[in-house]
Formats: C-alpha cells, structure tokens, sequence
C-alpha cells in the first residue's frame, strides 16, 4: 500500500518518535522537495505559487484532508507560496502518520499545480 493511502494515526503522546534511519526510509516515501528542520523532528516543503488566491486555494485543500485525517499541519501562506510543516505536535518529533500526511499533501499538490 503506497503511503497516500493509509490513514494517519491520531498520536495520543505515548507513541515513541522515528530515529533517523526510520526517518530517512519514510523520506524515500515523499516528495524530494520535503526537508528535516528543527534537528530532524520537523518536515517543511516550501512552494512558490501565483499571487495569493493560487496559495490560499491549495491551503484550503490541505486543511480538508488534515481535518479529515485529524493531522493538522501548520501552513504559512503569503502572496506566492505556500509552507508547509508538518510533526506530530504531541512528541514533537516525526512519526509514521507525519509521512503519511506528507504524502497526501504530495497528491494534493500534483493534482492541482503540477498539470
């Protein structure tokens, strides 16, 4: 099962957070625009969009299935881009769920600027 296709796991704070090896084989998962901030407990994607409605329209997007997968990252919008973080705020750190919401953002990206 491809990653976009599972569920995210609400984190009750008890799950212990992914080392760096298993952070870097979710990395292979998602899209190679994702980087590690904050010491490798954080994943940001930066895009450069049209003026404002192109941002907020994808924002918009995002926050559906965040809503949906209860997995809710922190997106930075401004005229022509778009950032988007993403950790599980609980352990502050990265978790399995962490990359499976990447990687919807990853659908919802290319099915809507990337045609």
């Amino acid at each position: 099962m491809k990653l976009h296709e599972k569920k995210c796991i609400p984190c009750s704070g008890e799950i212990p957070p992914l080392n760096l090896e298993e952070i870097q084989k979710f990395q292979k998962d998602i899209d190679s625009e994702w980087e590690l901030t904050h010491q490798n407990t954080r994943l940001l994607r930066k895009l450069k969009l049209k003026e404002m409605a192109a941002p907020m329209a994808l924002a918009n997007k995002i926050a559906q299935i965040a809503d949906e997968q209860w997995h809710h990252p922190e997106l930075h919008i401004g005229f022509g881009h778009l950032d988007i973080e993403i950790w599980t705020h609980k352990i502050n750190a990265l978790v399995e769920s962490d990359f499976i919401f990447a990687a919807k953002v990853d659908k919802i990206i290319s099915e809507t600027i990337e045609k």
